[in-house]
Order: structure tokens, then C-alpha cells, then sequence
């Protein structure tokens, strides 16, 4: 395999691959290539608008998926696993995606190489999550792309195109920050299910999923500083501005405070 000669290079590549596994294989292994000294520097190459995407899993609106089961029936942890792996496959894209997009802070000054970094560490554990449920659903006798998907992350991240404050507001402090919420309950559910395969899976992308949102929320704080601007207030109207409807509760207070989140900030955009 040749390697690409810069990350944006890389992310190209890797958005421009339709095939799921090979969209995480490539992740992998040019997350490894930069680790090594194979690939350096972020480059100048601009990401597709949309990333290739399998002719499987059919995409529709969130209202017309079908309702999942609590995850006791092997069909209904197939249906779990089935929208963990889109969520993971997503978060692969949207990695890259931020990592090959931008290229300045809001105040114009360059982004650090540390932030191309950052955001590469995020895909490559993304892309170990993906292997990891498309593995155990092989395992179950299934796949990813043999249930119906939707596409309301991609969707989030064509909404903040345009300004990096507004995505890093939106994916990993909002919608990554929602997977902290809503995991310890799949775990306790595959628990009683007596799935342990799966619950080990989860448990190993709800660690890491901490650190993808306090990455977010650290680079958010830098965004902030550069412009003199109060993060907690800011973040506050990007996420009403940028954000349909409000955050749902219960939320993981605990994992949400290990990210960098405190509760003054998201509560007050909460429902009943």
C-alpha cells in the first residue's frame, strides 16, 4: 500500500473509500504510518462534501427507522449493534473529516499540529469501535449494512462546514456527549441479556468516547480563547443556533464532568 504523503492526504483517501472494513483498515494503518514517521505534516488536500458511503445499510430519516428492542433477543442486540457500528463508522468520517477541513482557529492564526493529531487519535480509536462491533455482529450471524440506517450525524457535520467552533460544538460535545449518556444503560441491558462479548465492546468505546468529547471540549476552550469569548455562554448559542432541539436527559453527569462538561453548561438547554 502506498501512503498518502500528509494527513489531509490520508483523510481524502479514507472518505473517498466506500467499503466500511476498509475505511477502518486504512484508518488504522496510516494512524499507525503517522506514529512512525511515514506520514508527516497535515497537508492542504480538502475533504469530499459527503463521504463515500456502502450501497448497504439503506439511509433514511430518523422517524422512518424502525423502533429497537430492549436487547434480549439476539435479533434485538443485532439491531443495537447494527446502529453502534453506523454511529462508529460516522465517527470515522467526521474524525477526518474536522481533521482535513480546517485549517485555522476562528481568530485566523494556523492550527497546531496537534490538533491534526488529535483529531487522528479520535479516528483510530473510532475505527478500532467499528471492528470491533462489526466483529461481534459477525459473530451473531449478521453485518453491517443489513439493517436500515440514518444519516442525521452526517447531517450535523454538513451543518457546521463552514466554522470550527460551531463543530466542535455540535458533534463532540453534543452528540458524542449523548453516547456517554445512553451506553451505561445498553450495558446494563446486554448485561442481563448475558452477553458479555458485547458488553466488553462497549465498555471499551464508552472509555474512549470520554476522551473524543474532552478533545472537543479542549479544542472548544482554545477557540474560545482566541476570540476573548466565555466558553460556557458561547458554546451555549452555538448549540442553539447550530442544534435541533434540545438535549435529552438523563444525562452522565460523572462522564460528562471527566470530559470537561460541566452540568451549568448543558442543563439549561435540556428538555422537561
Amino acid at each position: 500500500m502506498s501512503l498518502p504523503p500528509s494527513l489531509s492526504d490520508a483523510a481524502v483517501s479514507v472518505l473517498t473509500t466506500a467499503d466500511a472494513r476498509e475505511k477502518a483498515r486504512l484508518t488504522r494503518a496510516f494512524a499507525a504510518a503517522w506514529r512512525d514517521g511515514s506520514i508527516t505534516g497535515p497537508g492542504s488536500s480538502m475533504p469530499p462534501a459527503r463521504p463515500a458511503r456502502p450501497a448497504r445499510p439503506e439511509l433514511r430519516h430518523p422517524k422512518d427507522m424502525p423502533k429497537r428492542g430492549r436487547g434480549q433477543s439476539i435479533a434485538n442486540r443485532v439491531a443495537l449493534l447494527h446502529a453502534i457500528a453506523h454511529i462508529e463508522l460516522n465517527a470515522i468520517d467526521l474524525a477526518w473529516d474536522i481533521l482535513a477541513r480546517f485549517r485555522h482557529l476562528p481568530d485566523g492564526s494556523p492550527l497546531p499540529l496537534s490538533f491534526h493529531a488529535d483529531w487522528l487519535r479520535v479516528a483510530d480509536e473510532e475505527a478500532l469501535h467499528f471492528t470491533l462491533v462489526a466483529d461481534r455482529l459477525a459473530s451473531l450471524g449478521a453485518a453491517y449494512g443489513d439493517l436500515p440506517a440514518h444519516d442525521g450525524l452526517w447531517q450535523a457535520s454538513e451543518a457546521t462546514a463552514h466554522d470550527l467552533a460551531a463543530r466542535l460544538a455540535v458533534v463532540p460535545m453534543v452528540l458524542e456527549a449523548r453516547g456517554l449518556d445512553v451506553t451505561p444503560a445498553i450495558i446494563d441491558s446486554l448485561t442481563k441479556a448475558g452477553d458479555a462479548e458485547s458488553v466488553e465492546v462497549l465498555r471499551i468505546i464508552l472509555r474512549d468516547e470520554v476522551g473524543h468529547v474532552a478533545t472537543g471540549r479542549r479544542w472548544f476552550q482554545v477557540a474560545a480563547q482566541c476570540l476573548g469569548q466565555e466558553a460556557g455562554p458561547w458554546w451555549q448559542q452555538l448549540v442553539r443556533t447550530h442544534f435541533k432541539g434540545e438535549l435529552k436527559r438523563p444525562f452522565n453527569g460523572l462522564s460528562r464532568e471527566l470530559a470537561g462538561l460541566p452540568s451549568d453548561w448543558y442543563e439549561p438547554l435540556a428538555g422537561n
